[in-house]
């Protein structure tokens, strides 16, 4: 018998009948020999740490502040590692597959693109405007990422529930009841959906009392009432009552009182925070023009873009759309700031013979 055989058996034993369990997954686009040691989505979860490009560069994009000059702002990375782990504590709790919800937690924001909302918003009107069916959205490239980008085209080959689950994470502006509604199909990609919004509103919350944008008595103050004033005090109220709405029901949910609280506590940061020029997006006008303006770039001069997927043609208009998505979508904040820099400002002249260093 094989280690991964006992881990199986394990998963069998203790684990929720309600549960995913890795010897019932419906298994990889391109079938593959099993691996002796690990589950299916213990490889998944190690495929999206080890070999994932995306998830590397997600420390360099922006989670809500763009570009901060102090280093205690969450990246998209940060906020990543807060989400896996606030799911992994509800999955073990529940007693569901923490493989697998961890390996959709990590992978769920390959695609987001650079400068967070505002660079969502902008190249998403872009691709709308010049014809791209769909425009943009994070979670369905996400998709795209681990399925045709990584490893130079090849994908990442994951497990039909951690595909299932990175495509069903996302949520919009929407209360948390209407997402978890449109059920994913395991319980554990419901668990990632539910703790990117714990993770994200609280720490979102946390970074905007760093950057005095809001104070904690802004907040709506019922929703205080219930959930706390504190970061951790509003985490494990949450956690807590996810736990207590859950345990052994077939769907994953939270109490009217806690759902109602989280709701007041979103639609404020959407309003005061998110969407608000004169907070964390305070260059949001300039973000959109220069996600615009690198797509033109780029359209216009492909043999500039880096390496694409092998099946587009170049020539093709709409493939080159595709490949000019995904390059401009895989930026970090820094590069495709440089990029543009280098692309659209005129650089400093100097004579051949001349030392640059004067």
């Amino acid at each position: 018998m094989t280690i991964r055989q006992r881990l199986e058996q394990q998963e069998a034993a203790t684990l929720s009948p309600l549960a995913a369990r890795a010897v019932e997954s419906r298994g990889r686009q391109v079938a593959e020999a099993a691996c002796p040691t690990r589950t299916c989505f213990m490889r998944d979860r190690d495929r999206i740490i080890h070999q994932a490009k995306a998830f590397r560069r997600l420390a360099h994009k922006t989670q809500v502040f763009v570009s901060p000059r102090e280093d205690h702002y969450r990246t998209r990375l940060s906020h990543t590692l807060e989400v896996a782990q606030i799911a992994r504590t509800l999955a073990k709790a529940l007693r569901l597959n923490e493989d697998l919800t961890e390996a959709i937690a990590l992978a769920h924001d390959l695609g987001h693109p650079p400068f967070g909302h505002a660079g969502e918003e902008g190249l998403d009107e872009t691709l709308t405007r010049l014809g791209q069916p769909g425009g943009f959205h994070h979670a369905l490239h996400s998709l795209r990422v681990v399925d045709r980008l990584e490893r130079d085209g090849h994908g990442l080959n994951l497990t039909w529930e951690v595909r299932n689950g990175i495509v069903a994470h996302s949520k919009g502006r929407q209360s948390l009841d209407a997402a978890l509604a449109r059920e994913p199909a395991t319980l554990e990609a419901a668990l990632v959906k539910v703790s990117d919004r714990i993770a994200y509103l609280n720490h979102d919350i946390d970074d905007a009392i760093r950057a005095g944008v809001l104070r904690v008595d802004d907040l709506p103050a019922d929703a205080l009432g219930v959930l706390g004033r504190s970061h951790g005090e509003r985490v494990d109220r949450m956690v807590a009552d996810v736990l207590a709405s859950s345990l052994e029901q077939p769907r994953i949910s939270l109490s009217a009182e806690v759902a109602a609280a989280t709701e007041a506590i979103k639609e404020y940061l959407y309003d005061e925070v998110y969407l608000n020029a004169r907070a964390a997006n305070a260059d949001r006008a300039s973000i959109k023009r220069l996600m615009a303006e690198l797509v033109g770039h780029f359209l216009e001069q492909p043999d500039k873009l880096g390496a694409h997927h092998p099946a587009l043609d170049l020539a093709d208009p709409a493939d080159r759309l595709r490949a000019v998505t995904d390059w401009v979508a895989g930026m970090t904040d820094r590069y495709a700031k440089q990029t543009y820099i280098d692309a659209f400002l005129p650089h400093d002249w100097h004579s051949p013979d001349q030392d640059p260093r004067g």
